[in-house]
């Protein structure tokens, strides 16, 4: 099946099946399609933090608009980004780099001195700002690895970052919540969305050519 197939097929699901779980080797796929995005500068300045554990999810769903759908989902992925960048961050980053590629640390200094200047001269809601939307690249990549292992997710803004930041004591890994992933099998039953035709705007209206 084609990636425009499995799109196709996806949906965002209004309600799980309780009794099924996601394998570890299909988990372990989706999380690697989100490790591979890419990201601005090569930084990964997100962490992605899994939730499978039901009485974390319980408590968790205190701060869900979507209670039901996050209880009864087999995982909950955290889509975290960093609070901030620093020049220890950065230069953690690119040392892991030139120790991969058996490159002499430094190797890239005049390019991570260019970006500590840009971040130093930003505030850290600007830095948060820009480390989300990184996120947002690795959770298409696992919703689209999810949807061709016939797994079914739902993305999900609908949450109260501080309840979720505070159970998962993130703020202590200089990480903020930004975006939910509910992974799963759909109840077809009483999953509403999934009896319906999926609706886009047309190619035509989409597309604009210059």
């Amino acid at each position: 099946m084609s990636l425009i197939e499995d799109l196709n097929w996806r949906h965002a699901v209004k309600a799980y099946d309780s009794t099924k779980k996601v394998s570890q080797e299909d988990l372990n796929k989706i999380l690697e399609a989100a490790r591979l995005a890419p990201t601005s500068s090569g930084l990964q300045p997100f962490r992605l933090i899994v939730v499978e554990n039901q009485e974390l999810k319980e408590k968790m769903v205190s701060g869900a608009f979507n209670p039901e759908v996050m209880r009864d989902s087999s995982h909950v992925l955290v889509f975290a980004a960093w609070d901030s960048y620093s020049n220890e961050k950065i230069d953690k980053v690119y040392d892991h780099h030139t120790d991969v590629r058996d490159l002499p640390q430094g190797r890239f200094s005049s390019y991570t001195d260019l970006i500590k200047d840009l971040y130093n001269a930003q505030t850290p809601d600007q830095h948060f700002a820009h480390t989300a939307r990184q996120t947002y690249i690795a959770l298409g990549l696992a919703m689209a690895q999810a949807a061709e292992l016939k797994i079914d997710s739902t993305p999900a803004e609908g949450f109260n970052n501080e309840i979720v930041d505070d159970i998962l004591e993130l703020k202590e890994l200089g990480l903020k919540s930004v975006i939910l992933l509910y992974l799963g099998y759909r109840d077809t039953e009483n999953d509403w969305l999934s009896h319906m035709k999926k609706v886009r705007i047309p190619m035509e209206e989409f597309i604009i050519r210059k």
